[in-house]
Formats: C-alpha cells, sequence, structure tokens
C-alpha cells in the first residue's frame, strides 16, 4: 500500500489540484494524510472533505517535522512524500513504484516539470562545497536528464520511498525546519550505501515555491543556514576551501536577488549552532566518492555561471 504524505501551509487551490492527481492516479495511494502547518485558508477543511486524514501541528512546524509525523501515522510499505503545489501524471505512482521494484530501489522519483514546460529539476546534486545543483532546473527538457539513472539523493518535491529505509537512515532532521532536509537525508543514503532511481517516464509538474516566492528573504536564510549544517555534519575539513568558495559564490547569488541580508543571516546563525557532525569514517569514503561524482556531472551538464566560478576557483573535479 502507498501512503500519501502531503504538508500544509495553506495553499488551497494548489492543493485542490494535487489531490485532484491524486484522485486520477492509476495506482492510487491507500491513504491520504494532510499534515496542517496552520493553514488559514481552509485547506485542512478542503483535504478532510475530499477523503484525506488531517493531522494538525499546531502552527507553522516546517516541511521536516510535518513530514516526520505523517511517517509515523502512515501504515502503507511505501511512502509517497508530495508538495502541494505538484500535479502527478496519471501514472506517476505507478511508474515509479514499477520501476523501484524491479530494480530493488529504496526510493525512486521522476522528472518534475515547471509549468511552461522546462525541468524544475530531476535529482539533487550536492558539491564539496555543500551547495547542490537541482539537476537540471531551469534547462530544456531533453538529454542528459531523459535517461533512468541510480541516485542517492531525490527532491521531496514528489518521491515515492520504501517505509524500511526512513527505518535504516532516520527520519528527516527537523532542525532544518523547511529546505536541504532532503538533501541531508540524501547525503545519509549515500554515506549509507542505500541507492534510490531516477525514472524520467514518470512526470509531474510543479509550480515551484508557491508559499513564499523563489528568492523570499526567509527562504535564502534557512538555505544559507542549512548549507553550513550540512557541511558541519557530513564533511571532512580538507573540504574546507571548496566550501568556503561556494558559499561566498552563493552568497553573490544572494545579493544579486537583493537578499544578502538573508544570506548573511543564515551564516551567522548556522555557524553558531550546536555540532551536528555524526559522519563515521566508512560513510566519509562513500560520500566522497558520492560528492566527487556529482562534481564531475555537474562539471560536464550545467551551464550555470556560479558552477564555472566554482570549478575555476577550486579546480577541475579530482
Amino acid at each position: 500500500m502507498i501512503s500519501a504524505i502531503v504538508p500544509v501551509w495553506n495553499g488551497r487551490e494548489h492543493l485542490a489540484s494535487l489531490l485532484d492527481s491524486l484522485d486520477a492516479q492509476t495506482l492510487r495511494a491507500g491513504e491520504i494524510l494532510a499534515i496542517d502547518n496552520g493553514s488559514s485558508d481552509g485547506a485542512p477543511e478542503l483535504a478532510r472533505d475530499r477523503g484525506a486524514r488531517v493531522i494538525a501541528m499546531g502552527g507553522n512546524a516546517g516541511f521536516a517535522p510535518a513530514v516526520n509525523r505523517g511517517i509515523r501515522e502512515a501504515r502503507g510499505e511505501w511512502i509517497a512524500i508530495l508538495n502541494t503545489d505538484v500535479k502527478l501524471a496519471p501514472d506517476y505512482l505507478q511508474t515509479l513504484a514499477a520501476r523501484a521494484a524491479a530494480t530493488d530501489a529504496a526510493f525512486a522519483t521522476g522528472k518534475i516539470v515547471s509549468p511552461a514546460g522546462a525541468l524544475d529539476g530531476a535529482f539533487d546534486l550536492t558539491t564539496r562545497a555543500a551547495t547542490t545543483w537541482r539537476a537540471g532546473a531551469g534547462m530544456a527538457d531533453a538529454p542528459p536528464f531523459d535517461c533512468e539513472r541510480a541516485i542517492t539523493s531525490a527532491p521531496f518535491t514528489a518521491v515515492l520511498v520504501r517505509s524500511e529505509v526512513f527505518r535504516k537512515i532516520g527520519l528527516l532532521e527537523e532542525i532544518f525546519e523547511s529546505y536541504l532536509e532532503d538533501v541531508d537525508f540524501g547525503l545519509r543514503c549515500a554515506g549509507g550505501g542505500v541507492a534510490g532511481l531516477y525514472v524520467p517516464t514518470a512526470r509531474a509538474v510543479h509550480i515551484g515555491s508557491a508559499s513564499l516566492g523563489r528568492w523570499h528573504p526567509e527562504i535564502v536564510r534557512r538555505i544559507s543556514r542549512n548549507q553550513l549544517w550540512l557541511a558541519r555534519r557530513h564533511f571532512p575539513a580538507r573540504y574546507w576551501w571548496r566550501v568556503l568558495v561556494g558559499q561566498l559564490l552563493w552568497g553573490g547569488v544572494a545579493v544579486r536577488h537583493l537578499t544578502g541580508w538573508a544570506w548573511l543571516r543564515g551564516k551567522i546563525q548556522g555557524a553558531g549552532a550546536f555540532n551536528l557532525k555524526i559522519s563515521a569514517e566508512n560513510e566519509l569514503s562513500l560520500l566522497d566518492t558520492h560528492l566527487r561524482s556529482n562534481e564531475q556531472f555537474i562539471r560536464n551538464a550545467s551551464p550555470d555561471l556560479y558552477w564555472r566560478l566554482y570549478f575555476l576557483l577550486t579546480g577541475v573535479a579530482k
């Protein structure tokens, strides 16, 4: 059985579209859990009227705590984690479940596109800078993103995960609240030798940052903070130059979007938090191989100036 978990914070109209697409699935979820983060626009009432089980968090606890609550309550052997602002193709869940079963993948995600048809993102590739490229974001829906491939990090925009994976890897790290909690989970998968699958024949449309907007200062602050927490939790000290270069370059991007102060606040908060270091030596060895492979892919596939400058200043991914 598939348990669909939908964290909800307002966005009633988007939620209605998602529920329509869930009703149209060729392989339907056995249960839908709407985890309400304190909505005020009637979204929870809509979910309840449409047959979802609504679980109230009592306020806006963030994406990670809401997902974790849903995982604890879910009864299915498969967990579908879905943003409210996605619309799934009718065969999305069936395609992911079939390909994951055929390949024994621990989780699977499909090709996520924007309403205009460009790629919103395929899978996540984190580097030794503790910055992440959502592969293909903003690019044309074309190769190299038409090939099925093994992955270790999937966007939790619309992902299907075996419930047993959460028992092995653990739940989402709730201190991240929202943003990069799925990247942290992917790094733990990489360190633990857990692999998933990117299935481009499964498609979904994602509005993207529908609650606040892509470059809202609050989003930038949280991403900026959580990037440092990723580095502190998973990366050895020898990555320091790459982390410094990558973080400063990302700060430049934030300044260009008029959110430089939010970036700086995030870095101050990230530097002042408690130590999150947990990776063991065997995990670091697997993670290092994974991060180097990610950088090679990004160097070959991404046209972004950010990545060209990153590789110029840090050298070819070696």
